[in-house]
């Protein structure tokens, strides 16, 4: 007995280290042991295709583009120019690789070119929650060094408030240096005689709060030459927000423009949910007294009837950047629930046209309910999903994974892609970790953003498990406590196909079914609005329903929690724990 116990511990052992190596390094540790495993699926032909009514209703005519023009989570905008080139980046939270950046040359028509945070010494999420890790980037162009500046707050790992820059946004940017600053949303502001501040979101100093939601704004210099906080030069530039008398909340996401020799602070307010909002502040020095304008808001959707049709919500945490011919734009992030009022999709990306002919800048149409269609700058031609543009709209994504690298869109979550994922003439092997989806730590799982309220997403699947610990499939999900796990797994001699529901950390069989694996086969997930279905087809054709219709309540993050949308993941594990009756 002693020996057998001997010889268990002596097989473990090397397992426990290479798990907890990912966990630490993000490198592919398992690639190794991996090897042993036989049953590595193979996906081959994925397929995303989008369906909502709202752009079968309003197809674009000449002179117009959608917005949002990035759909599914791409939160918390952040936009800056150097000449012609726009840039603009999200926050990534534990979405590996991490901060998405997106390049146009006329605000329209974007390409993403990689991610800012793409090695694991930026990034260190591999024990973050789904909706900790990297929050609120701000990017921004100083032309006095010809040098750009991504400054974020990076709640993982102990790192904080961090900053990395580059002279070349596809060439790659540098490690990050820590700032030593509490609170989070940082931005940097470079001012015409070449001084930089850097203004951010805090509490109130100790003993201060007045209320639940009371934070402030504050100002530092910033020192270019050594990438830090001036120390002794912060000063709080708002106070709780327009009106403090009111007791507005969650005053954040700061950024410092110049324009005719002001200084104009802009900032969210209301927190990111139904009182969200936009506000503007004056002052004749970067650092104050900021002087708030008399009819802020500038730009929300929190005065409309609930129940309005085609409604986007939750507009704010915006940025603004002056675009061809001299007209102003801002970006910001905006909600489209379904017919539930539930938020899968997440904080979307939605841009404007901004009125700035007046002393202060005001979103047009920001003030009124937010309609699909915007109105293209002068000049510009729409060519949004041709020639490498993202798409937008009711528009397909396919993959047949047999590129040497995998396209930008797919992510990992709290763990590299590389690690479990390689693409080959054959398709898309992953190899499965000794984990399942619910496991808050790196899964062997690529993930893809659900992009509409109703959708199908299908890829086709050749695998064979070996054992009842093993499946693979399709994963829906929000967090690692809430989600839908479509997949093939063994019980006895026979294969299955299972669904499984997890809500809060407690999972459900919905359904399972004895399946024939000689052939690869195909599986689907099609949601309308709040209503989803899964279904696998043996012949390519025909799809067969698995456990009727579900609930896509636990995807949303009215439910769920947080600050992401529902991702759509191509899953494999080696400790299946879902059990066939």
């Amino acid at each position: 007995m002693k020996q057998l116990i001997s010889k268990t511990i002596a097989g473990i052992m090397p397992l426990m280290y290479l798990i907890l190596m990912a966990m630490l390094t993000g490198r592919p540790v398992y690639s190794q042991k991996m090897k042993d495993v036989k049953s590595q699926p193979l996906f081959t032909e994925f397929r995303y295709q989008g369906n909502d009514q709202i752009y079968k209703d309003h197809p674009l005519q000449n002179g117009e583009f959608y917005s949002p023009i990035l759909q599914g989570c791409y939160p918390d905008p952040s936009i800056t120019r150097k000449g012609n080139d726009y840039y603009l980046v999200n926050s990534s939270f534990a979405m590996v690789p991490g901060v998405p950046i997106f390049h146009s040359n006329d605000l329209v028509n974007w390409k993403q070119i990689g991610h800012v945070l793409d090695r694991p010494s930026q990034l260190k999420v591999e024990k973050a929650g789904i909706s900790a890790g990297v929050y609120a980037p701000d990017i921004k162009y100083n032309p006095h060094n010809n040098t750009f500046y991504m400054v974020t707050t990076q709640i993982a790992a102990g790192i904080g408030n961090m900053v990395v820059k580059t002279q070349d946004p596809l060439k790659g940017w540098s490690d990050p240096i820590q700032l030593k600053f509490d609170g989070i949303d940082p931005s940097l502001f470079f001012d015409d005689n070449g001084k930089a501040y850097l203004v951010h979101n805090d509490a109130p100093p100790k003993g201060k709060a007045l209320y639940n939601g009371h934070r402030v704004i504050k100002i530092w210099e910033y020192d270019l030459a050594k990438d830090e906080v001036v120390a002794g030069t912060d000063k709080i530039i708002v106070d709780g927000g327009v009106n403090i008398a009111e007791k507005p909340i969650w005053i954040e996401g700061p950024h410092i423009y110049k324009k005719n020799g002001r200084y104009y602070l802009m900032c969210a307010e209301g927190g990111t949910g139904g009182w969200h909002s936009e506000v503007i502040f004056v002052s004749d020095d970067p650092k104050g007294p900021y002087i708030p304008f008399n009819n802020n808001p500038i730009l929300t959707q929190r005065y409309f009837s609930k129940d309005r049709g085609n409604k986007v919500d939750w507009a704010g945490h915006a940025d603004l950047v002056e675009g061809p011919g001299g007209k102003y734009y801002g970006v910001f992030l905006a909600v489209r629930p379904n017919e539930k009022n539930r938020v899968n999709t997440g904080r979307e990306t939605f841009i404007l046209p901004v009125d700035w002919s007046g002393e202060f800048p005001i979103f047009e149409n920001g003030l009124i309910p937010l309609k699909p269609l915007t109105k293209m700058p002068a000049g510009v031609t729409n060519k949004t999903g041709q020639n490498g543009f993202l798409p937008n709209g009711n528009f397909s994504f396919t993959d047949d994974f047999t590129a040497s690298k995998l396209d930008l869109r797919w992510v990992g979550v709290r763990g590299a892609r590389e690690n479990f994922a390689s693409t080959s003439k054959e398709g898309l092997r992953i190899n499965p970790y000794p984990l399942t989806i619910k496991a808050a730590a790196p899964t062997s799982t690529l993930f893809y953003r659900q992009q509409h309220a109703s959708f199908e997403a299908t890829v086709k699947l050749k695998y064979i498990p070996q054992a009842e610990n093993e499946l693979a499939g399709i994963v829906c999900y929000q967090k690692e406590t809430f989600n839908y796990v479509f997949g093939v797994s063994k019980k006895g001699r026979d294969f299955y196909i299972v669904l499984e529901r997890t809500q809060n950390g407690h999972s459900t069989l919905v359904a399972s079914e004895k399946i024939d694996l000689r052939n690869a086969i195909q599986l689907k997930v099609a949601a309308q609005g709040d209503v989803y279905s899964f279904s696998f087809s043996e012949d390519g054709q025909s799809f067969k329903n698995v456990g009727g219709t579900v609930s896509g309540d636990i995807l949303s993050t009215d439910v769920a929690g947080g600050f992401t949308g529902a991702l759509i993941g191509l899953y494999a594990t080696a400790a299946n724990d879902i059990i066939v009756p």
